[in-house]
């Protein structure tokens, strides 16, 4: 597969010679896989897919339990966007670093060091008894998915060298994204407390790591230099000014510490793409900036969380307000729109020969805004039968857009520095979730009332996707 950046370095692994009698060696002689050891095509797959739909079940887990958890943490209304946003956070300042160092210093080592830790950190959240705490926890787990979701597909490209084993790969991964996004918040529902259902996802974390040290197979593509860390920092920082200032804008957007804030961004952007420029290795290369491939697939990536994520991250909890629903009620009304995702998203792979990743995005973002765009008034009239049309619909866009990003990011950089382009894309993806949940909060909230706020909040929603499809649309490759 030929790539539009300018790395040329081989993903190798180190050659073991036949004298060699590590640990290591010894392991592949006994048919267990060590740091050493070919890769296993079918049991990586399995490690990082189960993996991956765990560390998305984390994810979604306070959609149905943010009245719950903001009632037992005291959290006011203004504050509950950071209830849903910390993980989106420590994922969007952290995945390219974490595909860098995925690249640089071993895949397999940063995805179970990075799965390991979301164990952990999903049950310090556990016990967190302040809003401070419970959001400083999600931000940690936010990091932790990042070093598993960036390390992940890097560890496809290694075990599917060949372009078909690499769209089955990536679309059987991208299927259990929407997976996990479907069972994290009927598992969570279905508990009665939501301590306990961060128990059950830290236990299921730790137990994937466990499994991934016998089932993966190291690899990497080093380049000299050393890690990004200015880059890491200044691009961290940037983040959390512009989520910060979008979350206080919904008490008003021309009050200083909001300009203040958005121009703190804004510099500190310029100075991480400054820092880019300037270091020997990069935790993106900005010449892929000028690849119409690479940026597509960071367009779908950012417009997937500023207009999907964003309005389905705040909606049940919306509607458990507004129209009296349960959290499981909740749970299992959204199923509708994961539950065909999963669906799509596992069976789009057989229209890739057909219609191209870019164009799969651009026909999910325009399936979201029209299903968005069915649901106006529902909650308005409280009838939740009338969003049932467009959860179809947007969860027949959501798969197709969830089987296109993953095979979009690995064909838009080389193949050894896959980790990184999986990184770049997501880290958009989660950029975009930031800012959409803390827009979507702020409509739904200054409206004047939750139907008038939904429909505000649906109405933008759409918007954005239809945007998104066009720009999409019109980034074709340079003949």
């Amino acid at each position: 597969m030929t790539g539009t950046g300018t790395d040329s370095t081989t993903d190798t692994e180190t050659p073991t010679p036949a004298t060699d009698t590590t640990p290591a060696t010894a392991a592949v002689r006994r048919g267990k896989p060590g740091r050493d050891s070919p890769p296993r095509p079918g049991a990586t797959l399995a490690v990082t897919s189960a993996a991956t739909a765990v560390a998305l079940m984390t994810y979604t887990a306070p959609m149905v339990t943010l009245p719950a958890t903001a009632a037992d943490l005291h959290t006011p209304l203004s504050a509950q966007a950071w209830l849903l946003n910390g993980t989106p956070l420590g994922l969007a300042a952290l995945l390219l670093v974490a595909g860098s160092l995925a690249d640089d210093h071993g895949r397999r080592r940063v995805f179970l060091s990075g799965t390991l830790a979301l164990g952990i950190t999903t049950a310090l959240g556990a016990l967190a008894t302040t809003t401070w705490l419970f959001t400083l926890a999600r931000v940690a787990q936010g990091a932790a998915s990042a070093a598993l979701l960036a390390s992940s597909l890097g560890l496809l490209v290694h075990a599917f060298p060949t372009p078909a084993g690499r769209l089955r790969a990536t679309g059987v991964w991208g299927a259990f994204v929407s997976g996990g996004i479907a069972a994290g918040p009927l598992l969570v529902g279905a508990i009665p407390s939501w301590r306990v259902s961060y128990a059950v996802l830290a236990a299921a974390a730790l137990v994937a790591a466990a499994l991934g040290t016998r089932a993966l197979s190291e690899s990497r593509s080093p380049r000299d230099g050393r890690p990004d860390l200015a880059g890491a920092v200044t691009f961290a920082l940037a983040l959390v000014a512009l989520v910060a200032a979008l979350t206080l804008g919904r008490d008003g957007w021309l009050r200083a510490p909001v300009g203040l804030l958005l121009a703190a961004a804004a510099v500190l952007t310029g100075l991480f793409a400054l820092v880019e420029r300037r270091t020997a290795t990069p935790m993106i290369d900005l010449s892929l900036l000028r690849s119409p491939r690479f940026l597509a697939s960071s367009a779908g990536g950012l417009f997937t969380g500023l207009a999907v994520i964003g309005l389905f991250s705040f909606l049940p909890a919306l509607l458990q307000q507004a129209l009296g629903l349960s959290a499981m009620d909740t749970a299992w009304l959204f199923l509708l729109w994961s539950g065909l995702s999963f669906a799509v998203a596992l069976q789009a792979r057989r229209l890739t020969h057909r219609v191209s990743p870019r164009h799969q995005l651009a026909v999910g973002l325009a399936l979201h805004a029209a299903g968005a765009l069915t649901m106006l008034g529902a909650v308005d009239a409280g009838s939740w039968p009338r969003l049932l049309p467009g959860l179809v619909l947007a969860g027949v866009g959501s798969g197709l857009l969830n089987a296109a990003l993953p095979l979009l990011a690995v064909e838009s950089v080389p193949a050894a520095r896959a980790a990184m382009g999986s990184g770049a894309q997501q880290t958009f993806r989660y950029v975009g979730s930031c800012a959409g949940v803390a827009l979507t909060i702020a409509l739904a909230t200054s409206a004047g009332g939750p139907g008038r706020g939904a429909d505000l909040a649906i109405t933008v929603s759409a918007g954005l996707a239809l945007a998104a499809a066009v720009l999409v649309t019109a980034l074709r490759e340079r003949r």
